[in-house]
């Protein structure tokens, strides 16, 4: 196993120098879904909850959050994204849920994986945000990177 790289030799936290990397296409992909009642499900799907577009509002925020991963995870480097896509995908199979799959890429030194989970964490607590006056019980489980490609480690495709 390969040391932590946001050490120093001292074992003080400190942000990567990227300077001597190779700028290659990156891509990553994450996803993470919500669980939540029966009739959540139909007022995300009807269009009809009380704040708006859940789904659509939860994808901007998906967006916007990777651009802002960063200011929000502290030794992350602020990148130049090219893409960032967030979907979702509505399933009664099981618990009622709503999955959500970003993809985010870049042209640089460093990959995107903190930027597309970040993008599906926030995207799903965007939901529970605005369907939480009818359902306090929402479970946002399954945060995973799916597949990242791109730079030196080459690529990474989970189970």
């Amino acid at each position: 196993m390969s040391k932590l790289t946001h050490f120093d030799g001292q074992g003080q936290a400190h942000m990567v120098d990227v300077a001597a990397k190779q700028a290659t296409h990156r891509v990553a992909v994450a996803t993470g879904r919500i669980e939540m009642q029966p009739a959540t499900l139909a007022l995300i799907e009807s269009g009809t909850a009380k704040k708006g577009d859940v789904l659509g509002i939860a994808r901007i925020a998906g967006i916007q959050a990777a651009k802002k991963t960063s200011d929000l995870i502290p030794l992350c480097h602020p990148l130049a994204l090219t893409r960032v896509a967030v979907a979702f995908a509505v399933s009664e199979n099981g618990p009622p849920q709503v999955s959500c799959t970003a993809t985010v890429e870049t042209v640089g030194p460093t990959g995107v994986e903190m930027e597309a989970l970040a993008a599906v964490q926030i995207a799903l607590l965007t939901i529970y945000d605005m369907c939480k006056a009818v359902d306090r019980g929402m479970r946002i489980t399954d945060v995973r990177v799916l597949e990242k490609h791109g730079g030196k480690s080459g690529s990474y495709v989970a189970d």
